[in-house]
């Protein structure tokens, strides 16, 4: 039996914080002998917004060098830098013409970014769900692992691959494969530290508002020491208190706990008592990540070796698929 596709990526935008651990690359490390994977560093995406040039390249390098240390492995996972494959860049533009733009200007985190970014906002930033439909459609993924605030973007690329197979294919006869959404239940959405309404997000200028995966043991301790809290007594999982959801949930998702016993343990506790247990799970998790990392980047041979037989993997099952989509829409063929 042939194994499923999976295919997801992170943008090289900074560090990968907790949330995208625990929320996405985790669940990939769970599952990636049960897949075939193709995981990508989304670097065409970071360009969307306002960006560092001078750090991106190295920033692409880290992504990558963090899979690996989180435990995606090359016997089962693809790895490859998005950029590489031109093949997303062009089936993108085929999409733009096929995706009515009303779609795009209805997607929330195209509203809620233009907001931010007023005047300056890019035509980038509204067709990113189109590339974002291109990345997953090129690679015939089978399911794609998404946060919730991902479920409306796939949900376009379902669309935009319903429509394509309406206007070029047939029913026996498919373009693409419509692709289902892969969700992780316990920690696909870990909040701020600094405001447990809010997811926490690599964009947000407090760097208080996230523990990010390469942090020293005392950044961690000054950073859960000073994250937000409430002022009622006892520790419980509660709608109705963001933040002390939030760090209990944590609490469960670094010591492997379920959210009975978390209860059961932190009923009685201040937040004196729990900060530094909470700190300390999360130093000994992240410390094999870390040590692993450090290894994998004093090797930048093997890493940029990694990510060239990556390309070339891609590449191989990109190309088909967009040969495929060329002959549907009627391109003279090279």
């Amino acid at each position: 039996m042939m194994k499923k596709r999976v295919l997801s990526g992170v943008q090289p935008t900074g560090n990968l914080h907790i949330g995208n651990y625990l929320g996405a690359i985790r669940n990939w490390v769970e599952i990636q002998k049960s897949y075939e994977n193709y995981f990508c560093v989304v670097d065409l995406h970071a360009i969307t917004v306002p960006y560092n040039r001078d750090t991106l390249a190295e920033n692409t390098y880290t992504i990558a060098g963090l899979y690996l240390a989180c435990g995606i492995d090359p016997q089962y996972s693809t790895i490859f830098v998005q950029s590489h494959v031109r093949a997303h860049t062009e089936l993108t533009w085929i999409l733009n013409c096929v995706t009515p733009i009303n779609w795009l200007e209805g997607m929330i985190q195209f509203k809620e970014k233009a907001i931010k970014q007023g005047e300056n906002v890019s035509v980038g930033l509204l067709d990113y769900p189109v590339l974002m439909a291109a990345d997953i459609l090129l690679y015939d993924a089978d399911e794609v692992p998404v946060g919730e605030d991902q479920k409306q973007h796939l949900e376009l690329t379902r669309d935009i691959a319903i429509r394509v197979n309406n206007l070029f294919g047939s029913k026996d006869n498919p373009i693409f494969k419509v692709p289902e959404p892969l969700i992780r239940k316990e920690g696909a959405r870990v909040m701020s530290l600094t405001d447990g309404t809010k997811k926490m997000s690599k964009s947000d200028p407090s760097d208080y508002s996230r523990i990010n995966l390469l942090d020293s043991p005392d950044d961690i301790r000054r950073k859960i020491k000073r994250c937000k809290t409430d002022s009622i007594m006892g520790l419980s999982f509660s709608e109705d208190r963001p933040e002390c959801n939030n760090l209990l949930s944590l609490y469960a998702l670094f010591t492997g706990k379920s959210k009975e016993e978390v209860a059961a343990e932190c009923a009685n506790m201040g937040w004196g008592q729990f900060k530094p247990l909470l700190a300390d799970a999360i130093i000994a998790s992240l410390e094999p990540i870390q040590n692993r990392y450090k290894e994998i980047m004093k090797d930048r041979g093997y890493l940029d070796k990694l990510l060239q037989e990556g390309r070339e993997k891609a590449e191989a099952v990109a190309n088909a698929t967009l040969k495929r989509v060329k002959s549907a829409f009627g391109f003279l063929p090279l």
